[in-house]
C-alpha cells in the first residue's frame, strides 16, 4: 500500500508538471501577468518577491541552492525611546530671526546643536533570515524556467534534470500567516534536498527540532528586539533527518516547508512579546490543514483584492519574450502589456507589503537582505511613504491603506511632544522621517530635516480616502480628530512675513533642495490643503463650526503661489529657481499632484507650474520619474507621461560583485523601482500615474481618458476608481472612449466628462449605470 501510494501521488505530481515539461517544449504561452525568466537571479535585484503585508521572502531561484531571504515588517533595530530635544522651542525664534535676516549658514548651525532630534538618526529595518536548499546534483539543469504570477501571488521555479522535472512553488498566506515552499517532482522518491536556516544577525541561536524543522531565535544587536523564524517540514515519502543544524530530505515524492517569522514587537511602547511563542501559534493553526487548503485560502484573500481591478493597454508581440529582454527593448511602444504589468505588479506589491495590522510599506516595502540598508528602509515623510499609498484609493486597494492610518495614530501620540518640545505649539508634528519607534522629531541635518509638514501631508490620505469611500464613521472617527490636531500645531505655528505679511511656516526646506528656509512654497501648499480640507470634514460632521471659520481666515492670509522671472512656479517666497536644475524633487509642484491647491481653474498657474516641470527634465530618480508621470497626466499630455513612464521602464542593472548600481532611475530586471538603488515607492507612483492618465476626479468631476497616449489606441480597464465613491469600467478604441460603466455602493450623483462631451448620470446604491463613448445611457 506504501508503494502504491508513493506512486499515486508521483503521477499527480506529474500531471501538475506536464503543463511545465509542455512549456519547456515551446508549446506554453505565457499570461501577461507574469513575469519571467530563463535564469536564476545573481543578485537580489532579480530575486521575485511574495509577501503577506507582514513576512516577506526574496525568491532567488537557484538550481542547486536555493535562497529565500526572509523579511518580518516589525524586525527593526533599536528600542521603544523618544527623539524629541528638550528645550528646542527656546532657540526657535533666532533660527527665524536669523532667516528672516538672510543668515542661512548661522540657522542651519544654531539649529544642528539645539534644534534636532536625540539621538540625531533614527533606526533602520532589518532581514531576518535566509532559508537555503541544497540539491545535489541539480548542477546541469535544463529548459529551466521561473515566473512570478500575479493572478495567484505565486512565484515558481522548474527545470530538468536527468529527465526528472522539479518544480518549486512559493507564496506567502496572508489568512494563515506563514510563508509557504512548495517542492514536487515527476516521479516517486526524486525529490531530495537538504534545508538550511541563517541569518545575517549575530546574535542568534539555531535549534533543530526533531521530527519536524528548524528554529531560530536572536536579537538585533545587544538589548535590541528579540525575534525567531520556525520552518516545519512536511513529506510524502521520504525521510527527514538532521545532522549539524540541516534537516535533510531523502527520497521524498514531494515536500512542503511551512515558514513562521515573529518578533517581540508589540507597539512602538512595548516589546515584550514572545517571538517563540508567536511562531509556534502561527505553525500550530495549520498542523491540521492541508496544503492544499492553505493555498486555498490564500489565492481567495489574494484575488479578492487583486482581481478588482484589470487592465489591457494593447496587443503585445513581446509576451513569449522574458521580463528582462522586454525592459532592454529600447522601443517601449511595440510592448503597451509592459506597462500595464508594471501597473499590475503595483497593485501585487502594495498587496503583499501592506495588509491591516500589519506595519506600513517601508522604502522598501518589506523587502530588505541589508543589516543596514540605504536611508535604514524607513518611512520617508517628504515624499516616499505618501508615494507608496497614492494607487490605494484609485487603484482599489483601499484596505491597504489601513497600516498608514494605524501609523498615523501613533504619530499624533509621538507628535505631540515633539510639537511641544520644538515649537511650544498645540496639535501634533512630523518632521521629513519616522521609524517603528515612531521618531517625529528633525533628524540627519538641518539643512533638510527640519520640515514640519510631513504630518498635514499624511492627513490630506485620511481625506482621499473619506472622498473616495464615503465612510463618514471613518470621518467622524478616525480622519477628523487626526486632522484637526495636525491643523492646530500650525495655527500657533504660522507667522507674518515681515516682507509680504502672508502668513508662513518655518523654519522648513524645500524637501532636500536649497537648504533652511521660511515658508517654501510646498509647505504653504500642503498646509492651505489641511486647512481646508479640516473645514470641510467639520462642516460635514456639524461639528466646531468656529474652528472651521478660523482654518478659512488663516488659509486666505497664507502666502499665494507665485510665478517666477523665468515664467515657472516659484518653490520659495524668492524668485530663485535654477532653470538649469535637475534636481530629484519637484517639491513645488506638490499642488498639482498629488494636491489639488494648482488646477486648470487657475491656468496661469498650471502654465508656470508646466514650465517649472520642464526645467527639471524627463530624467531622474526612479521615483521621481514616477512623480512626472501624474504630473504631466494633470497637465493633460499623454504624450509626455507616456515618455516619463517609458524612461522609468529602462533596463537597470546591479552590480553582482560590488553591489554598486549603475547610474541612472529605472527598473530591476524584477520589476522593482531603481532609484538607484531600489526603493518601492517609484512602483506605486508608476500605477497612480497611469491610473491618472486614464481617469481623473480631482475637480468634482470624473474626465475619462485625460491624457490617453496614442501608443495606446484600443484598450480597457475595469475597476478603477472615484472620488465620490464610484468605481468604473472603460473601453477606448482608436483613441476615443467606446463605452463606460458607472457603480456605486452607496449610491450618488457622478459628473462624467470625455473630450468636449459632459453629463451627470444618478447611480443607485449598489447598482450600475453603462453609458456609450458618447456619454449616452446603453
Amino acid at each position: 500500500m506504501h508503494l502504491l501510494r508513493r506512486i499515486v501521488a508521483g503521477l499527480s505530481a506529474w500531471i501538475v508538471l506536464s503543463g511545465g515539461a509542455r512549456a519547456a517544449e515551446g508549446q506554453q504561452t505565457h499570461s501577461s501577468l507574469q513575469l519571467w525568466y530563463r535564469a536564476p537571479s545573481s543578485v537580489w535585484t532579480e530575486a521575485l518577491p511574495v509577501g503577506n503585508g507582514r513576512l516577506g521572502a526574496m525568491v532567488f531561484g537557484g538550481v542547486a541552492e536555493e535562497r529565500l531571504q526572509l523579511n518580518e515588517d516589525t524586525l527593526w533595530s533599536g528600542a521603544p525611546h523618544e527623539y524629541q530635544h528638550p528645550g528646542a522651542v527656546e532657540v526657535l525664534p533666532k533660527l527665524r530671526e536669523l532667516l528672516f535676516e538672510g543668515k542661512q549658514k548661522e540657522a542651519e548651525k544654531l539649529a544642528m546643536e539645539r534644534f534636532m532630534s536625540v539621538p540625531l538618526h533614527q533606526e533602520s529595518y532589518q532581514p531576518m533570515a535566509d532559508l537555503r536548499l541544497l540539491f545535489a546534483g541539480h548542477d546541469s539543469p535544463v529548459e529551466y524556467e521561473r515566473s512570478l504570477d500575479l493572478s495567484d501571488a505565486t512565484a515558481k521555479v522548474r527545470y530538468r534534470v536527468a529527465g526528472t522535472w522539479y518544480v518549486r512553488k512559493t507564496y506567502a498566506s496572508f489568512p494563515d500567516q506563514v510563508l509557504v515552499e512548495q517542492l514536487s517532482a515527476n516521479g516517486p522518491g526524486k525529490l531530495s534536498f537538504r534545508i538550511r536556516l541563517g541569518t545575517p544577525q549575530s546574535l542568534t541561536s539555531l535549534q533543530v527540532l526533531e521530527g519536524r524543522g528548524l528554529l531560530l531565535t536572536g536579537n538585533v544587536k545587544s538589548g535590541g528586539l528579540r525575534f525567531a523564524t520556525r520552518v516545519d517540514v512536511r513529506l510524502t515519502g521520504g525521510r527527514l533527518t538532521a545532522r549539524d543544524g540541516e534537516l535533510i530530505v531523502d527520497g521524498a515524492d514531494s515536500a512542503t516547508l511551512l515558514v513562521a517569522g515573529a518578533t517581540a514587537f508589540v507597539s512602538f511602547q512595548n516589546v515584550a512579546a514572545d517571538p517563540v511563542e508567536r511562531v509556534a501559534a502561527a505553525l500550530d493553526r495549520v498542523k491540521d490543514k492541508s496544503t492544499e487548503a492553505i493555498h486555498a485560502a490564500h489565492e481567495a484573500d489574494y484575488r479578492a483584492l487583486f482581481d478588482r481591478v484589470s487592465i489591457d493597454l494593447g496587443p503585445s508581440s513581446e509576451l513569449e519574450k522574458p521580463t528582462d529582454e522586454r525592459l532592454a527593448a529600447n522601443d517601449k511602444t511595440r510592448d503597451p502589456a509592459l506597462a500595464a504589468l508594471l501597473f499590475q505588479y503595483g497593485r501585487y506589491l502594495l498587496i503583499s507589503s501592506s495588509r491591516p495590522g500589519d506595519q506600513p510599506a517601508n522604502l522598501q516595502g518589506i523587502w530588505n537582505e541589508k543589516t543596514n540598508p540605504p536611508w535604514g528602509s524607513k518611512y520617508t515623510t517628504n515624499i516616499n511613504l505618501e508615494m507608496n499609498y497614492w494607487p490605494a484609493e484609485v487603484a482599489n486597494l483601499s484596505e491597504c491603506a489601513e497600516p498608514l492610518f494605524a501609523l498615523l495614530d501613533d504619530l499624533v501620540l509621538s507628535g505631540r511632544k515633539t510639537a511641544q518640545a520644538h515649537y511650544g505649539a498645540r496639535g501634533w508634528v512630523l518632521h521629513h522621517n519616522t521609524d517603528l519607534w515612531r521618531g517625529t522629531a528633525p533628524i540627519n541635518a538641518s539643512n533638510h530635516g527640519i520640515w514640519p509638514t510631513g504630518g498635514a501631508w499624511l492627513c490630506t490620505h485620511l481625506w482621499e480616502h473619506y472622498q473616495f469611500t464615503g465612510d463618514r464613521e471613518f470621518l467622524k472617527n478616525r480622519a477628523y480628530p487626526i486632522m484637526k490636531d495636525a491643523a492646530l500645531f500650525f495655527v500657533d505655528t504660522l507667522v507674518d512675513d515681515p516682507k509680504t505679511h502672508f502668513l508662513i511656516s518655518g523654519p522648513s526646506n524645500s524637501p532636500e533642495n536649497g537648504g533652511l528656509v521660511m515658508g517654501p512654497t510646498m509647505d504653504r501648499q500642503i498646509i492651505r490643503s489641511l486647512f481646508a480640507e479640516t473645514a470641510a470634514a467639520a462642516r460635514l460632521l456639524g461639528v466646531d463650526e468656529d474652528f472651521a471659520a478660523q482654518l478659512d481666515g488663516l488659509r486666505a492670509r497664507i502666502a499665494p503661489n507665485q510665478i517666477g522671472r523665468l515664467g515657472q512656479l516659484q518653490e520659495w517666497m524668492e524668485d530663485k529657481d535654477d532653470p538649469n536644475s535637475r534636481h530629484r524633487h519637484v517639491s513645488h509642484l506638490w499642488g498639482v499632484y498629488p494636491g489639488t491647491d494648482i488646477t486648470w481653474q487657475t491656468p496661469e498657474l498650471m502654465k508656470a507650474a508646466r514650465q517649472s516641470l520642464i526645467f527639471r527634465g524627463d530624467g531622474g530618480t526612479g521615483w521621481s520619474l514616477g512623480w512626472k508621470i501624474s504630473l504631466w497626466a494633470r497637465f493633460l499630455d499623454g504624450e509626455h507621461a507616456f515618455r516619463i513612464l517609458s524612461n522609468q521602464l529602462r533596463l537597470v542593472h546591479e552590480k553582482p560583485v560590488h553591489g554598486t548600481p549603475e547610474g541612472g532611475g529605472g527598473t530591476y530586471p524584477n520589476l522593482f523601482d531603481a532609484h538607484p538603488p531600489f526603493q518601492i515607492d517609484g512602483n506605486f507612483a508608476a500605477t497612480a500615474g497611469i491610473c491618472e492618465m486614464l481617469l481623473q476626479s480631482q475637480q468634482k468631476e470624473i474626465v475619462l481618458l485625460p491624457a490617453l497616449p496614442s501608443v495606446w489606441p484600443t484598450g480597457r480597464i475595469t475597476g478603477i476608481r472615484a472620488r465620490g465613491g464610484f468605481e468604473l469600467d472603460l473601453s477606448w478604441k482608436d483613441g476615443r472612449l467606446s463605452q463606460v460603466a458607472v457603480r456605486s455602493q452607496h449610491g450618488g450623483k457622478a459628473v462624467l466628462r470625455s473630450d468636449e462631451k459632459r453629463t451627470e448620470v444618478t447611480v443607485p446604491a449598489g447598482g450600475n449605470v453603462e453609458l456609450t463613448g458618447e456619454l449616452v445611457p446603453r
